[in-house]
């Protein structure tokens, strides 16, 4: 082998093989930086971005609370950034797990070409031991192989994945409430006091900010959801096709674009709600204002829609997963509504029952009446008002809040029906002419949008309305075991000190027995006394029109299905009717066409329709000793009211039991003005000949009494059971006071 002389200047080195493997990697070394710098901005700007918000909620909401500002709605302007900072924290926390576990891991899993390169070298390059040769270092490198290093999977596109879901539930609900906190800030600026209060927040809390409002805050959610397929695009960018990790980074952008694009449909869908969930009270004169040819022509073509839909001319566009959702709805709205009238007929009644202070009257009561003055004493000073507090605080204003929030989805649901009848004749019009105009188009997107928002939305809201109708309910329960816990301490500590206290368990039944005895003894005699000097029944006659409705009804429906409205009925529903006290009427059905029996089909001689069952009375025909004459009665077999005690069985004298009817009497004095009035005594009964006057007007009534006619205001009438079952009863009422 030949030695070269030292004087001889070294041959320069040939590139051979391994100069396209230096250029292979630098190149893949500068994508390298470029992918390692994107992903340390994905990082870094997360951990900033859950830094600001944290100080978002835990400094600035914090300090605007401890003020105790009535006129800052602070659940408006932060919506749900506790949801987006909790997501936001995991989210972060699974990032830095994933890189700071193997840095290199998702910026060099890249293949390799090229046949000349060994098989070592590139297992080093696969687990990212190897760096090129700079110029000042050896041309031959040394590898340390370490078999026991294996490359781990890549997580950072999976983890994207994983969060999917989580990212657009909480970053949708914040972005469709962001208008709506903006709108807030907005109006602070204009109240100089607010104002000055929340600047001096931000200065106290995030002085490094220079924040003037906190739209600078609200507004980072908002660009961050915005930022992450930037930020996943530029990583994508700087990786190699041939990657093991390129197909995750390009699912992960695609996801999230496809979050953005969900969250910008669910703002459409929610702005077109909450334009047409606003309930407006308009007067006559501003509904007929907004009255154009447009509007007409459109309310117009919903109706011709309607009437057809009702005709089976046309077919009704189904849809069953919405008319169950609807239903369900329905029948809650109508439950919290009859129950907010129970409940507030409830509250009026326990007024009126606290206003009656019996204690402080003279009482003629042999031994108790010290203890009896104690313990109502007791119980209209402290124990029901109290108790009237609670139920007006836990019961009644909560379920006047939850029926206020069943008002939107009320009229979403009515304008929905709207936009279907627009939306079947749009696409009638389509299927016929193939297109449709920009207007058109417009109107079948609100119909879309305002269906897959109801059907999307209305199962949470039905079971949330449910779980708090439910909480009232437990409520109303606690409140009601409260009270009689507390009554009956109250009253067992003033029972202990009456004389009978200690009194065996069957001799006190015996005295009790005795109390019963008298007192029912005394009530018959009062009722044969009441018998003797109240005047005999007189039976109202039915007028001929009357007559003849009544003979038509029982002709079409036979008697057993006649009925007598109890109060006046106003229909609020379609196909709901409107009828008067003691207007007859004759059953058809038992429940309306979505099978609730409270709603009963009737015809009231020429309109049919529904009506309440509990407004209605079963009544039977009287013949009268008047020939070819009928009168009409309440039912002997509805049931009497009931009372908390049972007379014992005593002899009774034998009565004559006529059938049960009503008798029509002068609830006020009257005296008679002209020739054509008759003079009334209050209490009189009196026979009515026509409703109505020769002008047709029902403020006054033709009537005879004592042999006499004339006309009476309609209005000092009232009627009256003549007789009960089993003889004469005390009214459950009192005649009205005189008017003057």
């Amino acid at each position: 082998m030949a030695s070269s002389s030292p004087d001889e200047p070294p041959a320069k080195e040939t590139p051979g093989t391994e100069c396209p493997i230096y250029e292979e990697v630098i190149c893949l070394d500068r994508a390298e930086q470029n992918q390692r710098l994107a992903v340390e901005e994905l990082i870094k700007t997360e951990a900033s971005y859950v830094h600001t918000i944290e100080l978002c909620v835990c400094d600035i909401r914090v300090h605007l609370q401890q003020k105790q500002l009535p006129d800052i709605d602070l659940e408006g302007l932060f919506s749900n950034i506790d949801d987006v900072l909790c997501v936001s924290k995991r989210f972060l926390k699974g990032l830095e797990a994933t890189v700071s576990q193997e840095p290199e891991q998702l910026l060099l899993i890249t293949g390799w070409r090229g046949a000349s390169c060994d098989f070592e070298l590139l297992l080093l390059i696969w687990w990212g031991e190897w760096r090129p040769p700079s110029l000042h270092q050896p041309s031959k490198a040394s590898f340390t192989l370490s078999p026991a290093r294996v490359p781990q999977p890549q997580l950072g596109g999976a983890l994207f994945q994983e969060f999917k879901e989580e990212m657009e539930s909480v970053y949708k609900v914040y972005c469709a409430c962001y208008e709506q906190a903006l709108l807030l800030v907005e109006s602070y600026k204009k109240d100089p006091r607010l104002q000055q209060e929340i600047v001096e927040t931000l200065n106290t809390t995030v002085p490094h900010t220079g924040a003037s409002d906190l739209s600078f805050f609200l507004v980072i959610p908002v660009q961050r959801v915005t930022k992450y397929p930037l930020l996943l695009q530029k990583i994508l960018e700087n990786t190699s096709a041939r990657d093991n990790a390129y197909s995750a980074l390009q699912s992960a952008a695609s996801a999230m674009l496809e979050i953005n694009a969900n969250i910008n449909e669910y703002k459409r869908r929610k702005e077109v709600a909450t334009k047409y969930s606003k309930v407006e009270h308009l007067t006559l004169r501003e509904r007929l204002g907004r009255l154009n040819k447009h509007s007409i022509a459109k309310k117009t073509t919903r109706l011709s829609r309607l009437f057809m839909h009702e005709a089976g001319i046309v077919p009704k566009t189904e849809d069953k997963e919405f008319d169950h959702l609807e239903e369900k709805f329905q029948f809650l709205a109508s439950g919290v509504t009859e129950l907010k009238e129970n409940v507030t007929s409830y509250l009026n009644n326990l007024q009126v029952f606290l206003l009656s202070k019996p204690q402080e009257c003279e009482l003629e009561m042999e031994g108790a009446a010290q203890q009896y003055r104690r313990l109502a004493g007791m119980l209209h000073r402290t124990i029901f008002p109290e108790f009237r507090r609670r139920l007006d605080q836990l019961v009644y204003q909560p379920l006047c809040s939850l029926s206020e929030t069943l008002k939107g989805p009320q009229q979403l649901i009515r304008k929905r029906l709207d936009k279907l009848l627009d939306y079947e004749e749009i696409e009638e019009k389509k299927s016929e002419t193939g297109n449709v105009t920009y207007d058109e188009e417009a109107t079948m997107n609100t119909y879309l949008a305002i269906n897959t928002l109801l059907v999307s939305e209305l199962p949470t809201f039905n079971q949330v309305a449910m779980q708090w109708l439910g909480q009232i309910l437990r409520s109303l329960v606690a409140l009601q075991r409260d009270l009689a816990k507390q009554v009956l301490q109250e009253a067992e500590i003033e029972l202990a000190q009456l004389p009978h206290s200690h009194v065996p368990l069957p001799t006190f039944w015996k005295m009790v027995k005795e109390t019963l005895r008298q007192s029912g003894a005394q009530l018959n005699s009062f009722c044969q006394k009441f018998e003797t000097v109240m005047p005999s029944p007189v039976v109202q006659p039915l007028s001929p029109a009357e007559e003849r409705r009544v003979l038509s009804l029982v002709s079409k429906h036979g008697p057993e299905k006649l009925y007598q409205v109890t109060s006046n009925i106003s229909g609020s529903r379609d196909l709901d009717l409107t009828l008067q006290r003691g207007q007859i009427v004759a059953l058809l059905h038992e429940m309306d066409t979505k099978g609730n029996t409270n709603r009963w089909l009737v015809d009231a001689g020429g309109h049919r329709g529904y009506v309440l069952a509990g407004k209605l009375q079963p009544y039977h025909l009287v013949q009268s000793q008047k020939p070819r004459m009928q009168m009409l009665a309440p039912d002997a077999g509805v049931e009497r009211r009931r009372h908390s005690y049972t007379l014992p069985e005593t002899p009774r004298p034998q009565v004559l039991v006529t059938p049960p009817a009503f008798q029509v009497v002068a609830g006020y004095a009257f005296t008679a003005r002209s020739p054509h009035e008759v003079s009334l005594q209050a209490g009189q009964p009196l026979t009515v000949l026509e409703p109505h006057d020769k002008k047709g007007s029902k403020e006054w009534s033709l009537v005879e009494v004592n042999g006499q006619r004339g006309y009476v205001p309609s209005s000092y009438l009232m009627m009256v059971p003549t007789q009960e079952l089993g003889g004469w009863s005390l009214p459950a009422w009192s005649l009205p006071t005189q008017q003057t």
